[in-house]
């Protein structure tokens, strides 16, 4: 026993010394004779450095090299504006902006009279019961804060100015004290978790609404109590009979629900003008309820309604529901095709103000989606900044403007952004990927691989335990709050007392040489371009 323990330590280093180089060994044996990568082939252990160096590059880029200007599809400075009103609850900075102002943009045409915040036409008699963090210390290597209970205004829209969905058209009208609203996100792209945590925040900040999504009306949709608009998309999903055809039946269930307040037809979204795919591993018993399909088995998504292929068979369809509903009907559309804008403004002149979309919902080419291909994300349907003036012009034109509300997404998660959007001709805005952010997003880019780090974008269990619906759901809360107070400071500065009064007057387009373009000019220049 004595020699044993005189030699184990020797035995031992030996043993730590010539395992690793056993190991390294055999890496650089498997790495010379394995067939499938080059650079393994020619550099064997080396050109594994490459390969981890590639998997951690974005996050490299993301924190440590990439400008705080520079992200894509948000920068850094865009993605900490949308955590700080969340988080904080405030939007202020320090020393000054860090925009650009070289480069080509919109900017807001300010009133050298603005109006004072007691003449802004805002409700605020109501208070919000909310949470936000405060910083007590902040550290190179920790932070300190605490949570603690505020009472926040809400910034909602005086009663004569709220916007209303299907007004004189439907049995039950959609009224809206606010301006912003939740973009398309189903259950399944989403967790629960954060399905929850943000149907929870949207009802606590009211003047809202949630849309489902092309995935069907879940029970977390609805757990929170927001007002749900809900989307159907050429799927059917949650309105669809077992073959996959129309359920008028299951469409009045869901529409004789007090929580849905309108559908939206979805002819198609800007980052991904195409049809969907769920793999049957992913059709749970619960997904397959919501969506009324088959558990475990594949399911693919037309790349348009089969039945509908042109307008007047579609508005035939959107006639149909709101009479069968009794509530608001619109179509979400991607724009590019400015002749079949015309033909659609034509026919909505045909047929009268009680037929047709209700509303119609813009997405531009650079909006969101849980998984698509890059050739339709990058290249696919105009941006929003483009497309929506295009329609409010085109439907202006056939006089038809005002038989619809537009309601413009694509990247709008700021107040400035948002303004400019409404005096663009939006009368609504609806936002996703900022919504997500506000429950905990990091843009990790991992969307379409059920491994979101931060338990939104999953549905896997142990992941979305990260995810505390109860912390999150006031974060949501106060961003939406914190948007909408942003748009009062801008109506203000402009000169007007409610953001629903911005208009196109009030924009203005800096090109890089510093020349200056009112947006009917650069209207005339577009729609020009495309009938060409």
């Amino acid at each position: 026993m004595g020699k044993i323990s005189k030699h184990l330590p020797t035995a031992l280093t030996g043993s730590m010394i010539l395992a690793p180089l056993a190991y390294v060994a055999y890496l650089y044996q498997k790495d010379d004779n394995q067939k499938q990568h080059a650079i393994l082939r020619n550099f064997p252990l080396l050109g594994r450095v490459r390969y981890m160096t590639e998997a951690v590059g974005p996050e490299l880029r993301q924190y440590l090299f990439s400008d705080d200007n520079e992200g894509k599809p948000f920068s850094r400075l865009q993605f900490e504006d949308v955590m700080r009103s969340a988080k904080y609850n405030q939007r202020l900075i320090g020393f000054g902006s860090n925009r650009n102002f070289e480069e080509e943009g919109y900017y807001i045409r300010n009133s050298l009279f603005p109006r004072l915040d007691t003449e802004l036409r805002v409700d605020n008699t109501e208070k919000i019961d909310t949470f936000k963090y405060v910083i007590d210390k902040e550290g190179l290597m920790s932070r300190k804060e605490h949570r603690e209970g505020v009472q926040i205004d809400p910034y909602y829209l005086r009663d004569d100015d709220a916007v209303v969905l299907g007004e004189n058209r439907v049995r039950e009208p959609f009224r809206l004290k606010g301006l912003i609203g939740q973009a398309g996100m189903s259950y399944g792209a989403l967790g629960d978790h954060a399905i929850t945590a943000l149907s929870s925040g949207l009802a606590l900040a009211g003047g809202t609404w949630m849309n489902t999504g092309e995935g069907g009306l879940s029970d977390y949709h609805l757990k929170g109590g927001a007002d749900i608009m809900m989307q159907i998309g050429p799927g059917l999903f949650g309105v669809r009979t077992p073959d996959g055809e129309f359920s008028m039946e299951a469409f009045k269930e869901k529409a004789a629900l007090g929580q849905v307040k309108a559908f939206e037809v979805k002819l198609a979204q800007g980052a991904k003008t195409r049809g969907g795919h769920l793999e049957g591993k992913k059709v749970t018993e619960e997904i397959a309820r919501i969506r009324l399909i088959e558990p475990g088995k594949t399911v693919n998504s037309p790349n348009r309604f089969v039945e509908y292929d042109t307008f007047p068979k579609l508005f035939d369809f959107v006639d149909e529901l709101r009479e069968a509903g009794g509530k608001p009907v619109g179509i979400k559309i991607v724009v590019g095709d400015i002749e079949g804008l015309r033909e659609m403004a034509q026919i909505m002149k045909e047929r009268g103000s009680h037929s047709g979309p209700d509303f119609i919902s813009i997405d531009g080419g650079e909006g969101g989606t849980g998984a698509t291909y890059q050739e339709l994300a990058d290249s696919v349907g105009l941006p929003i900044m483009t497309a929506l003036p295009i329609v409010d012009e085109v439907l202006r034109e056939y006089g038809v403007r005002d038989q619809v509300k537009l309601i413009a997404s694509g990247k709008l998660i700021t107040p400035d952004k948002i303004a400019i959007a409404l005096a663009m001709g939006a009368d609504l805005v609806q936002i996703a990927r900022g919504f997500m952010i506000s429950v905990g997003c990091i843009m990790a880019e991992v969307c379409h691989t059920n491994t979101c780090p931060a338990g939104v974008a999953t549905t896997d269990r142990e992941l979305q335990e990260g995810l505390v619906v109860e912390e999150k759901l006031f974060r949501t809360t106060n961003y939406l709050t914190s948007l909408r107070a942003g748009l009062y400071n801008i109506a203000a500065a402009a000169g007007v007392d409610s953001p629903t009064k911005l208009e196109r007057k009030h924009i203005l387009f800096k090109d890089s040489n510093g020349r200056i373009s009112p947006v009917e000019n650069m209207l005339e220049k577009m729609t020009g371009a495309l009938e060409k």
